[in-house]
């Protein structure tokens, strides 16, 4: 088996590399990825790429066929990763993370490819916090992030057939130790908010929901939807991926943190006004598709590990929200040197 990971130098990739290197030993597994935060390695002592056989670091979007050519699966990874830089660079969120990845299935099909595994988002459901939020479920997209993942949901499906099976999976919010941490990330940050001042200062009430699934627990998913069959699902499958009881609101993610780090003081805004960006979301169909490929890191563990993963980092930034560990000031510093353009393309990339 032939397998390409796009978008595999970021936060989700490296664990993906490692998944599928343990379940899959025979396979052939290139990645490509601009590089924007290849240099954004956290606590190890070799790059994870190690495990590939070939890394291209090329756009998306000038992506050539070659590189396609011979490959069984593709895995997009490939994307604006949040609001934040959502919100900065909206036209580029929606050409990278909609119309490349759509372009992209587009050729692999022609080329052969049988199977595209594309990371969505539950934050596709909106405002969503008077229910679990099921797959049937109306969407409603609040930000450009948001947009981009519904909008290429719908045009993946369009092209899946019996010879492209296509499967859109709904993560919930990323968190835990990677190979290239990113602290842009609510449980990631409340960690280290509670390592570097003792403190984690929560900018809403408390309230808002936020489902979560360890990035590892995301790798183990990306190997299900690998061989998912049409008859798991159909041709395209779109399917909320996590726990129903990583379903938590934002305060018992601090409390927990809290209570692994005694000392840490949790406070809240009580004068916020409402965040939006609420959701409980139902994972009972991927519980039922994927009975052997369900979460296995609790939130105990995850903060544990991020806690272990960052003290051997020997971190104690307490101004870590000004730092590469955050993608958008990454991406920012790049463009400062004058490395990137507005639109988020290298300066000095190769003719």
């Amino acid at each position: 088996m032939n397998i390409l990971i796009t978008g595999n130098l970021g936060y989700v990739g490296p664990g993906v590399a490692r998944e599928l290197r343990r379940t899959r030993p025979d396979a052939w597994i290139a990645g490509v990825d601009p590089g924007y935060f290849a240099h954004c390695l956290t606590g190890v002592d070799a790059s994870p790429e190690h495990l590939l056989h070939a890394q291209y670091f090329m756009d998306l979007r000038d992506l050539p066929d070659h590189v396609i050519e011979g490959t069984d699966v593709v895995i997009n990874l490939a994307a604006i990763s949040n609001d934040p830089i959502g919100n900065r660079f909206e036209d580029v969120t929606m050409e990278i993370n909609h119309r490349a990845a759509v372009a992209l299935a587009t050729r692999a099909k022609r080329l052969g490819v049988g199977r595209f595994v594309y990371a969505s988002s539950c934050s596709i459901y909106g405002a969503a916090d008077d229910a679990p939020r099921t797959e049937a479920s109306t969407l409603g997209p609040l930000t450009a992030y948001a947009r981009s993942k519904a909008a290429a949901e719908d045009d993946l499906a369009a092209l899946a057939d019996e010879r492209f099976v296509v499967t859109n999976l709904r993560f919930a919010t990323a968190c835990g130790m990677s190979d290239r941490l990113r602290l842009d990330l609510v449980l990631n940050d409340f960690v280290a908010g509670a390592l570097t001042s003792g403190k984690i200062d929560i900018l809403s009430d408390g309230t808002p929901w936020r489902p979560l699934i360890h990035v590892r627990d995301m790798a183990r998913a990306i190997d299900w939807a690998i061989d998912r069959e049409p008859d798991n699902g159909g041709d395209a499958l779109s399917i909320n991926v996590g726990s129903d009881v990583w379903n938590y609101q934002v305060r018992e993610l601090a409390d927990a943190v809290a209570r692994i780090l005694p000392g840490t003081e949790v406070a809240v805004n009580p004068d916020a006004p409402p965040d939006k960006r609420s959701y409980r979301v139902s994972f009972a169909q991927f519980a039922e598709r994927a009975p052997n490929h369900q979460p296995l890191v609790g939130l105990d563990d995850a903060v544990s590990d991020l806690v272990d993963g960052l003290q051997r980092m020997a971190f104690g930034d307490p101004d870590f929200r000004s730092s590469q560990l955050m993608r958008l000031v990454a991406l920012e510093t790049l463009r400062g040197k004058g490395l990137l353009t507005d639109r988020l393309e290298w300066t000095t990339k190769p003719k």
